[in-house]
């Protein structure tokens, strides 16, 4: 990680442990897509990583007092509550009660779409994966964090270690490649 970039976290979290709701604004700003991304690679639901990623949120305003800058980076604390909570969530009725709920509704959701319907989101998707699969790595890298993480240009660049100039390409180059392949 940048130093720069771990020292104004440090600073952020000194400003919230004494109630800046600025500082804790930006802090979310800097680290949620990092942390709702590892969320969602554990708990493999959406909902259930934005609900996740809520609650540590709320830890992080309630805790931030008791964070040490001289044991771990902020980004590092933070990733940590997120694990955790992920696991607990996991370990939880609540993880096994929203899979039921959800079983029901996609079973009733399913009863209500035609067939022919799903046959052509299939169709959809599959021909999707394959126009991905046409892309250099770094584009479609770019496009996955964008679309399916939330990630903005800028955050991507941070991610990718590379100028936000060259992800704003490689997406804008991706998705006429993709319209193309798709053909929309």
């Amino acid at each position: 990680m940048d130093k720069d970039l771990a020292e104004q976290q440090v600073k952020l979290m000194r400003a919230i442990a004494q109630g800046d709701r600025r500082a804790f604004e930006q802090l979310y700003r800097l680290t949620s897509p990092h942390l709702f991304a590892i969320a969602l690679r554990t708990l493999r639901q959406r909902a259930w990583a934005e609900e996740v990623l809520h609650d540590c949120f709320l830890t992080v305003w309630n805790r931030a007092g008791t964070y040490d800058s001289t044991l771990s980076a902020p980004v590092t604390w933070m990733t940590q509550i997120v694990r955790n909570r992920c696991i607990d969530w996991l370990r939880s009725g609540q993880a096994r009660e929203a899979r039921e709920s959800q079983e029901y509704d996609d079973q009733h959701f399913a009863e209500e779409g035609s067939e022919s319907e799903a046959q052509h989101d299939d169709a959809q998707a599959a021909r999707l994966r394959h126009c991905l699969q046409h892309l250099s790595s770094e584009q479609r890298q770019s496009v996955t964090l964008a679309y399916y993480q939330g990630m903005s240009h800028s955050d991507i660049a941070a991610w990718l270690q590379q100028p936000v100039g060259s992800v704003k390409s490689w997406i804008r180059r991706a998705m006429e490649h993709l319209r193309e392949c798709v053909g929309l």
